[in-house]
């Protein structure tokens, strides 16, 4: 099939778009500018400048593209850090989902496209009440705190339209937090410096339930959503979810690291504010089981118990030289000031993925 791959040069593109050549399809990547094109190329793909924001450049590439399924992996998340400021660090991720998917879904039935796959997120938008796994059937987050309210708002809004789609068949893939190559989880990632240098604590009691999920895994559940499921949502995570109490200290002697610190939930909030304070001690973990069903998805690493001292493996001891501010406690960390922030893939936060 010839797929449209929108964001193919971001952290979940860069790994699909080789699996969906090696499984046989012909894939047209976009990226926002033709700088990017090379690797795109390299990797098998036709590229294809396209500003998601922009309809005119949307409805442009995808008509022209003809494809057969179009896969939205647009996000803007490099270095997305301040908890505090959330909605506000995730304002243009929150256009993309919301504009950006109008863009591609309008674009999509303009070019007879048959099926549709979106990225979300299964995570901290989750209901915080009730059990420690929340299936698809499970609702959002009806009380989000103030400082993630816009933000769970643009996810809940590509949830419904997506899968509500007559003309296509939506499907919506909530993908855990990410570790692997290109992730915060990954070889030089901002969120391993934090570790190994004990800037991540365990705040109050460590509660927060997290799922994680393998960047290749999670391509590779995408390449199953091209061509198997119903239209609907799918938790794309391990099979291990865990709380941050649980997590966090393996993950520090996975890499060598001393013991994460502990700090107390009323002398972090000040500091990482209430969605802060929310993903450490009150979010609840996802159940894959719809998706390994439904998707005949197999994983690669069903565990973070696996996969975390797997990736430790590709850490060079002197990564964490010379790194600057972005070895500075996660909390303290303010707005980022990157100039490479793109609509190209997903990433950045302390959730490494979204």
């Amino acid at each position: 099939m010839k797929i449209f791959l929108a964001g193919a040069s971001g952290v979940v593109g860069a790994r699909l778009l080789p699996m969906l050549v090696e499984a046989g399809h012909e894939v047209v990547g976009t990226t926002r500018t033709a700088a990017k094109f090379g690797p795109l190329e390299k990797a098998g793909a036709q590229p294809v400048a396209m500003d998601g924001l922009d309809r005119d450049s949307v409805m442009h590439a995808v008509t022209e593209a003809k494809p057969d399924v179009v896969v939205h992996q647009l996000s803007a998340l490099t270095n997305a850090s301040n908890m505090k400021k959330f909605d506000a660090e995730f304002a243009m991720t929150n256009k993309l989902r919301t504009i950006g998917t109008d863009n591609l879904m309008a674009a999509a039935r303009d070019a007879g496209v048959s099926r549709f796959v979106a990225q979300s997120y299964a995570g901290w938008p989750n209901e915080r009440t009730g059990g420690p796994v929340k299936t698809e059937d499970d609702p959002l987050d009806p009380h989000p705190v103030p400082p993630a309210q816009e933000t769970l708002a643009a996810i809940r809004y590509l949830e419904q339209v997506v899968p509500a789609a007559e003309e296509l068949d939506g499907i919506v893939l909530r993908y855990g937090t990410f570790y692997g190559p290109g992730t915060g989880f990954g070889e030089g990632g901002a969120i391993l410096e934090m570790v190994r240098r004990r800037r991540l604590p365990i705040v109050g009691g460590g509660g927060g339930v997290w799922s994680f999920v393998h960047i290749d895994d999670a391509a590779q559940a995408t390449v199953s959503a091209v061509v198997r499921g119903s239209r609907g949502v799918y938790n794309i995570v391990d099979d291990d979810p865990a709380p941050v109490s649980e997590w966090l200290p393996y993950l520090a002697e996975s890499i060598g690291a001393k013991s994460p610190m502990r700090v107390p939930a009323w002398l972090a909030r000040p500091m990482i504010g209430e969605q802060g304070v929310s993903v450490m001690t009150q979010v609840r973990g996802s159940s894959n089981a719809k998706a390994k069903r439904e998707l005949d998805w197999h994983l690669r690493f069903p565990s973070w118990r696996h996969g975390f001292p797997h990736g430790a493996q590709l850490i060079p001891v002197n990564a964490f030289r010379g790194c600057g501010t972005r070895c500075r406690p996660w909390w303290m960390t303010g707005p980022a000031q990157s100039s490479s922030r793109s609509h190209g893939g997903s990433g950045g936060s302390p959730r490494s993925g979204r």
